[in-house]
This record gives C-alpha cells, sequence and structure tokens, in this order.
C-alpha cells in the first residue's frame, strides 16, 4: 500500500516547500524505494499555462504536455524522474470536473457541497497519483489558513483516518524569523501556525524550520513542546550554497530517524555520486561566462528549468556558470557588443510576443558573425532563420507571422493543422485561444549524421524532446536555407526541429525545450554539449 507524505506551509509563502518535498523524495529514492511527487495548487485557474510569467514565474511542461506549476520541475530534477499530468492539480481542475460530472447527471440529482463531493474528488485525484509507488509525497501550495486551501486541507484529514495511521504522515514547514533588533529567534509565528493546522483538524509529525540562524537546543525543544512533535522531528533548514545540497542537509540534521520510526522501515540512501555532484556547483575547479538573452528578467523565475539546466551541466563538467543576465531591449538600445561582448557563449531563451524580438536578432547575428558558441532555444532558433534570411539570404522582410502577419517571407508560420500526441488533427489561426492550440509536451525528432545535435545526443536514430510553442519554421524555405550554409539538424514528421551553421565552431537552434529534461543525475545532452563548447573558449 502506498505510504503517503503531505507537505505544508505556515506563516508565508515562499518558504521552500517544493525543495523540501523535492529533498525529502530524493532521500527516499536514493534508498531504493519507489518513489512519485504530487502538487497541489488552490488557484482557480485551470492550469497556468495563460499566466503571465511575471505573475506565476515558469510554466512547465511535462512529457504527456500538461502545463504544471514549476515545482514539477523541481521534482523531475531531483529525483530524476518522468511525470505526468496527473501529478500537479489545481482547485479550477477540481471544480471542472465536479461540474462536468453534475451536468451530465453523475450525481444522480444530489445537492454538490464541498464536502463531500469536491473533497472526494480531490482525495481520488491524490489516491491515483499514488498508485504503485512506495511513496507519494504531496505538497499543497499556499500556506495554513487560506480560504482557498480548506477542502485540500479537509481531505488531508480525511486521507489520514481511512488510511492505516502509519501510512501517512504530515510534514509542516514553518519559519523561525530572527529579529535583530532583539537579537532573538522567535518561535510564536510557527506555534501559531501549527495551532490554526490542528484547529483544522491535522497534527504535524515533524516540522522543518526555515531559518537564517542556527536553532539552539534549547529552542527545539520549546517547538518540540508547545507544538506535540517529537524533538527529533524538528528539522532546522538553513539556507544552502545550492539547493541540491538540502537532501545532505537533511540527512545531516537527522531527518532519516523521525522518518523511518513513523512508517516502520529502514532508511540507507546512497548518496555518493550526488555529495560529488553537489560539490563540483558548490566548488568547481573551472569557470564560464554565458549570456543569458531574454526579456523577462525582472523574475529570473521565469527561466528555472533553463538556468537549472546549466547548472546541472556545470555539476557533471566540474565548472561554475557564471550566467550574464542580458536585457534583450537593452541590446536594441546600446549594441550586443556593449552587453554580451564579454562572453564565453550566448543562449537565446524562448518568450512569446514582439517586446525584445529585435534585440535578440541582434544577439544571434552577432553570435553568428564572430564565431562565438550559440544556442537558440524555441524563439531562439526561430529567430535565428529569421536572422540568416534577413542577413545572409538578403531577404529583408522574412520574418515570423507571430510579429507580422503580412510578411512576404513567412520563415515562421503558424500551420494550419498538425497531428498532437494523440493522433488527433488540431487546427490553429491567429484567432485560436492561446491556451489550447500550441503544441506540447514530448514529440521524436531525429538527429541528421555528422552534426552537433547527433554528437550531442548519440547513435540512436529517434529522440524525444518537449514543446510548448505556437509557431513552426517554415518548412518552404528549407532548400533555400541548406544551399546557403544553414543545416537543418533535426526533423519530426516533416518539422523543422534543430538547425545548425555550416561555418561555424558551434551555432546550434533547436525548436524544442532541452530544459525540460534536464536533471541532475541525467543532464541534457545539447545544453550538456553547449557548456562544454563554451569552456573550450576560455
Amino acid at each position: 500500500m502506498t505510504k503517503f507524505i503531505f507537505v505544508t506551509g505556515g506563516v508565508l509563502s515562499s518558504l521552500g516547500k517544493g525543495i523540501t518535498s523535492a529533498s525529502i523524495a530524493t532521500i527516499l529514492k536514493q534508498s531504493g524505494l519507489k518513489v512519485s511527487m504530487l502538487k497541489i495548487d488552490p488557484y482557480l485557474n485551470v492550469d497556468p499555462g495563460t499566466m503571465s510569467p511575471l505573475e506565476h514565474g515558469e510554466v512547465f511542461v511535462t512529457a504527456d504536455g500538461a502545463e504544471t506549476d514549476l515545482d514539477i520541475g523541481h521534482y523531475e530534477r531531483f529525483i530524476d524522474a518522468t511525470l505526468s499530468a496527473k501529478n500537479n492539480f489545481t482547485t479550477g481542475q477540481v471544480y471542472q470536473t465536479v461540474i462536468k460530472r453534475e451536468r451530465e447527471g453523475g450525481y444522480l440529482g444530489k445537492t454538490i457541497q464541498v464536502i463531500p463531493h469536491v473533497v472526494d474528488e480531490i482525495k481520488s485525484r491524490i489516491l491515483n497519483a499514488g498508485e504503485g509507488y512506495d511513496f507519494l509525497i504531496v505538497e499543497l501550495g499556499g500556506t495554513v489558513g487560506d480560504i482557498e486551501g480548506l477542502p485540500f486541507m479537509e481531505a488531508i484529514r480525511e486521507i489520514r483516518h481511512e488510511l492505516p495511521k502509519t501510512n501517512t504522515m504530515n510534514i509542516h514547514v514553518t519559519l523561525i524569523p530572527y529579529i535583530a533588533a532583539a537579537g532573538e529567534l522567535k518561535t510564536k509565528p510557527s506555534q501559531h501556525s501549527v495551532q490554526e493546522l490542528r484547529r483544522i483538524g491535522i497534527t504535524p509529525h515533524m516540522l522543518v524550520c526555515r531559518t537564517e540562524q542556527p536553532l539552539p537546543k534549547e529552542l527545539k525543544r520549546k517547538l518540540a513542546m508547545s507544538c506535540d512533535i517529537d524533538y527529533d522531528g524538528v528539522i532546522e533548514c538553513g539556507d544552502a550554497a545550492s539547493i541540491y545540497q538540502v537532501p545532505l542537509n537533511f540527512i545531516k540534521e537527522g531527518i532519516l530517524n523521525p522518518v523511518s520510526n513513523h512508517f516502520n522501515i529502514k532508511l540507507k540512501p546512497n548518496m555518493d555520486k550526488w555529495s560529488t555532484l553537489v560539490k563540483h556547483i558548490i566548488l568547481p575547479q573551472n569557470e564560464v561566462n554565458i549570456a543569458f538573452v531574454g526579456k523577462y528578467l525582472d523574475l529570473k523565475e521565469s527561466y528555472k528549468s533553463l538556468t537549472e539546466a546549466l547548472t546541472h551541466a556545470g555539476a557533471h563538467l566540474n565548472t561554475k556558470i557564471n550566467i550574464n543576465w542580458c536585457d534583450s531591449e537593452r541590446i536594441e538600445d546600446v549594441g550586443a557588443y556593449e552587453v554580451i561582448g564579454n562572453s564565453d557563449a550566448i543562449l537565446v531563451a524562448g518568450g512569446f510576443g514582439h517586446r525584445g524580438v529585435l534585440g535578440k536578432l541582434e544577439a544571434i547575428k552577432y553570435a553568428r558573425e564572430n564565431k562565438i558558441t550559440y544556442l537558440g532555444i524555441c524563439l531562439g532558433m526561430q529567430l535565428s532563420i529569421v536572422e540568416y534570411c534577413r542577413n545572409v539570404l538578403g531577404l529583408e522582410d522574412a520574418n515570423s507571422v507571430e510579429f507580422n502577419p503580412d510578411t512576404e517571407n513567412p520563415v515562421i508560420y503558424l500551420i494550419d493543422e498538425f497531428i498532437d500526441q494523440n493522433g488527433e488533427k488540431q487546427l490553429r489561426t491567429h484567432e485560436s485561444p492561446m491556451g489550447g492550440t500550441m503544441r506540447l509536451g514530448e514529440y521524436p525528432f531525429t538527429p541528421k549524421a555528422g552534426t552537433n545535435l547527433k554528437k550531442a545526443y548519440g547513435n540512436e536514430e529517434i529522440y524525444f524532446e518537449r514543446h510548448r510553442h505556437r509557431y513552426e519554421a517554415n518548412p518552404k524555405y528549407k532548400e533555400l536555407l541548406e544551399n546557403a550554409g544553414m543545416i537543418i539538424s533535426g526533423e519530426s514528421n516533416g518539422l523543422i526541429e534543430a538547425v545548425e551553421i555550416k561555418d561555424h565552431p558551434w551555432f546550434v537552434g533547436v525548436q524544442f525545450h532541452p530544459e525540460f529534461t534536464s536533471h541532475l543525475e541525467t543532464p541534457n545532452p545539447i545544453i550538456l554539449k553547449f557548456v562544454e563548447q563554451a569552456t573550450k573558449n576560455i
């Protein structure tokens, strides 16, 4: 029977519930157990797909095409696993399902209420996500007491009663603030948070204490006594040099004892490889400077998977990645050299909308003409084709129909129809709702022999990467591009997946998002090769 660990948060948000959950899952997985994870988001949006990156941060895409919370990315990166749509759900999805069932007569005319109907749907989704696993770690977004989180709290409470008591564990992540003026750590916010949790009907078995100062033993005893938690269940969680150090810190803090005792199991995690990679992140032998050209730089969470993927590559190459954050709009104002001139490599990230596009084109031109190592992702690949058409082929009006629907040379266009992951035909026009017209999820591609793409991925004929975009490279320009020295190095059922430049040391653009499949223990091949090539330029 699956065992469940429920992780809740108190006092305030952004305490690190996601990293806490992923770290505990890592320890269990490295102990030889079959582990999966679930993120519950209490907001009413059906998914974060149409939410602004500045509002919500990155939208992570699973292999089966679900647009999910960025914490799902952390889960995959920590436990080296491929998760799916069932590993993340929102209040919007729950109510959508309940209302649809009611409209179809599924409740036989009963009055539909939060308890039991909404709560039963939540419980069903939790239990479904745990099927086939030894452990399911469930993270509930928000903080205890949030009005939108109450149905989920009730579901957690009921599951504890419906399963054997040793099959569920509640972990509460809370803040121990340090008041500099008083020179003291304060436990009262955590005590109140636990009181609120217990008022709802949930008693935590463990307290993970986020703190900027070490917790004295006496303070831990005070917390344990006031919150009705065993002393060894009070776990200090200070700031770490790397998020990947957190599982190691938890083990040093003695987290194995309370978890082992509660579930009556023996945990002996093998963290040797993990420890080595973390050492390479914290104390690397080499370093490289990468110009990261984007437009959502006010909130770097928008590119979380990509920055983490660079960290993974650096860990395997024992190299520190110094990211030079380059606002593409600033490049438009002062020129490419002024902004990215001292970098060893250039990365142009994805994005939506026309803002900052000219700056990205300038960065691409600078990389091409000065033979600087280059990686373009999604829009970064599309703009590589636009730049090449304009400045090499002489097609001055070459553009994407995203930015100019009336261009005479639509080298990036919106295909009217395509076959989705389920083999069903999808239609797309400029008026189609943005939330339902993207190529989402995992698709196969074939790398061309002798290319940098092929050298990065290996000898298999077909590989899979994830997508999140509406527009495609126009295959009508394929022959013209190839005759002018641009290599189409990857294709997927007739769609252009990757491009390179013949007389350039290393210039690669990919339509897919390689960062979505990069994990600490298994970095993405093309990003690893990009960083490796960048180190050769030092």
